[in-house]
């Protein structure tokens, strides 16, 4: 589902140890359980049935299962494949069923008195935070940890820094319970929305994997790209937006589908580092495709405290935007190598898909129905789609579930959802640091105070930022972070609140394809064998659109469905067309190489087209002459394609 910062080296099958016997046999139960309750949890099934739970103590006893499961699966050490599980780590599962059991049974209690700073809950919140960082290493690498116990140690010892750091330090009884108990921290909602929402998208998508969803998605977007010139580059953009609908997940979407298209695109003529990145920057767009889009969506959301509906809405132009201009570049790219699509024969036929595409279909309206008209919550919305998908995929003989692969689903999202957990229960630890140490509001007054009063200059440090935090951080924590520090500066500016946080959703999502760490990008060029820096600069090349979009729809809000509808439909056409004409300058082609001069001339005009205020003749000038530009440059370039003097 989100993304969770995975290296494509450490994908499910090579970090879990190989557990045999009864130890696999509980593992597997456990997550099957995180899958079940999960399930249940977002149906409500609970408040029908009148039992009282408070919500933190369902995340205490999903947090139990989580980390036990981690610490009996994932080795300490990376690599290593020793069935047995040692001795310290069933010491430190034990210690999370203790801390967990302490809130499971006792919250009724602690509810009354959070304030309480009593020795056992200092313990207690003290082996609480050590488990979930080392937790996080395992799973995510050391980038999180270092920037919690950063957070965690100046918490402690802020009065002894300079200047705008010097606060008043908290003591570590304090400091332990808050991080273990308040509802600003581990249990807070990045952890309460992986648990009432996010395994309900989960769940969707993987059964959509158990009817054979993923194939319909496959052969529908090889039928309708496949035959045109670079055919497969173009089923790898189709496939991956499909794709991003159910996963939201880029580094899980180049592992689902770069395996079938990157080798595809190599076959038809496409260099092995180009056809990588262009399977990168595809899948990365699916955390911004909606209606499903990655766990940052649903934080994002929760956030700004607006339907999660109104998310998907504002993310669909840009969205559709940044496909655009990915299909121009593909399209470009063929051309420029003159090649050609597949032939018609090695196509699915679209009468063979369409007797199985209610599969995919049905069940994505119900979703969008209940969200958008009904105004289910979220994660009922996404369960409802899920028992649907399993009902309408017995419909038919190609996609009827069988028991053994809907098990298999479970299991698969049980292994996704420990990561979640444990990723989510990082990110709620550094949101409640950053506001019990003040530092989040004097970060944000320091942004405000350098850019000067220059918004260009705000976003920019913003959006640099962005990336920096994105070098092994997952790109739903790099948002947690900055909309804390960095939202409250850029709605200060006058950014309109929607606008603000879409910009830090797309330059976290960003990290996945900018080097030096560039997750997506790594996954793709570990599926080609190519070199990852020479695949990451072409990923930034085909993708570089995604790099100017967010400062288009903060200028012009309207791209996030702010304002009338003449505004928006003006906005998205003037902002389409400096795409194209981006396009047609960065690839270096129209009908022709271009020359430098030529090539420069257009990268300005497009840029000057997509980031000018619609409501400015100088806009509208400006994207007058490209109209003009371009036109021109196609009537010469064809009159010369033909011999004929311009």
């Amino acid at each position: 589902m989100g993304e969770v910062g995975l290296e494509p080296q450490k994908s499910f099958g090579s970090r879990f140890r190989p557990l045999q016997g009864l130890a696999k046999l509980f593992h597997d139960g456990l997550l099957l359980s995180l899958a079940i309750l999960g399930a249940v949890w977002s149906l409500e099934i609970h408040s029908d049935l009148g039992i009282v739970i408070f919500k933190e103590q369902f995340l205490a006893l999903i947090f139990m299962i989580g980390m036990t499961a981690v610490f009996l699966s994932v080795p300490a050490q990376s690599g290593d494949q020793n069935a047995r599980t040692p001795w310290y780590d069933l010491v430190l599962a034990a210690l999370s069923i203790g801390v967990s059991g302490f809130v499971l049974f006792h919250y009724h209690v602690i509810r009354d008195d959070l304030g309480l700073l009593s020795p056992e809950r200092s313990i207690l919140g003290t082996i609480a935070v050590l488990l979930v960082l080392e937790a996080t290493r395992r799973i995510a690498g050391w980038a999180l940890v270092v920037l919690a116990v950063v957070l965690i140690l100046y918490a402690r010892f802020s009065n002894y820094f300079p200047g705008f750091l010097n606060m008043p330090a908290t003591g570590w009884d304090r400091l332990s319970v808050y991080m273990f108990l308040d509802n600003n921290a581990l249990f807070g909602f990045p952890m309460t929305i992986t648990a009432s929402i996010i395994i309900a998208f989960i769940l969707f998508g993987r059964m959509l994997y158990v009817v054979n969803g993923d194939k319909v998605l496959t052969e529908f977007a090889m039928a309708a790209m496949g035959r045109y010139r670079g055919g497969p580059a173009k089923v790898a953009v189709l496939a991956s937006s499909f794709f991003g609908t159910i996963s939201g997940s880029a580094v899980a979407n180049v592992l689902m589908d770069g395996p079938i298209t990157i080798p595809m695109m190599r076959k038809s003529g496409y260099q092995g580092h180009v056809a990588a990145a262009i399977e990168a920057v595809a899948s990365t767009g699916g955390q911004i495709m909606p209606p499903v889009m990655g766990i940052t969506a649903f934080i994002m959301a929760e956030f700004m405290s607006v339907p999660y509906g109104e998310v998907v809405l504002a993310a669909l132009l840009p969205a559709a935007l940044y496909y655009i201009a990915l299909f121009m570049m593909v399209d470009l790219e063929a051309a420029k190598s003159k090649l050609t699509g597949l032939p018609r024969i090695d196509l699915p036929q679209f009468r063979s898909i369409v007797g199985r595409a209610w599969v995919f279909v049905i069940p994505i309206f119900v979703l969008l129905w209940t969200l958008m008209a009904e105004r289910w919550q979220p994660g009922k919305s996404a369960m409802t789609a899920a028992i649907v998908t399993v009902f309408v995929g017995l419909l038919h003989p190609e996609t009827r579930p069988n028991l053994r692969r809907l098990i298999q689903e479970l299991l698969e999202t049980g292994r996704i959802i420990l990561d979640l957990l444990v990723i989510t229960a990082a990110a709620g630890l550094i949101i409640g640091l950053l506001q019990l140490s003040g530092l989040a509001f004097n970060i944000s007054l320091l942004l405000t105070e350098a850019a000067g009063g220059s918004l260009l200059f705000l976003l920019l440090m913003t959006g640099l930022v962005c990336i920096v935090l994105g070098m092994g951080m997952p790109s739903a924590v790099i948002y947690i972070v900055l909309s804390v520090i960095a939202a409250p500066a850029l709605i200060e500016a006058g950014v309109v609140k929607m606008s603000a946080h879409m910009f830090l959703f797309y330059f976290g999502m960003l990290s996945m394809i900018t080097p030096p760490v560039c997750l997506a990008t790594i996954a793709a060029a570990s599926v080609a064998g190519t070199p990852i820096w020479k695949t990451g600069w072409a990923g930034v090349r085909l993708g570089f659109t995604a790099y100017l979009v967010p400062f288009v729809f903060v200028y012009q809000p309207e791209l996030v469905f702010e304002g009338s509808v003449a505004a928006i439909l003006a906005v998205f056409v003037k902002s389409a067309l400096g795409i194209a004409i981006l396009c047609f300058g960065v690839s270096g082609f129209l009908f022709e190489p271009l020359t430098r001069v030529e090539r420069l001339f257009l990268s300005a005009a497009g840029a000057a087209v997509l980031l000018a205020p619609i409501d400015s003749g100088i806009g509208l000038g400006i994207g007058g002459i490209g109209v003009a530009v371009v036109g021109f440059m196609v009537w010469r370039l064809r009159r010369q394609s033909t011999g004929v003097p311009a």
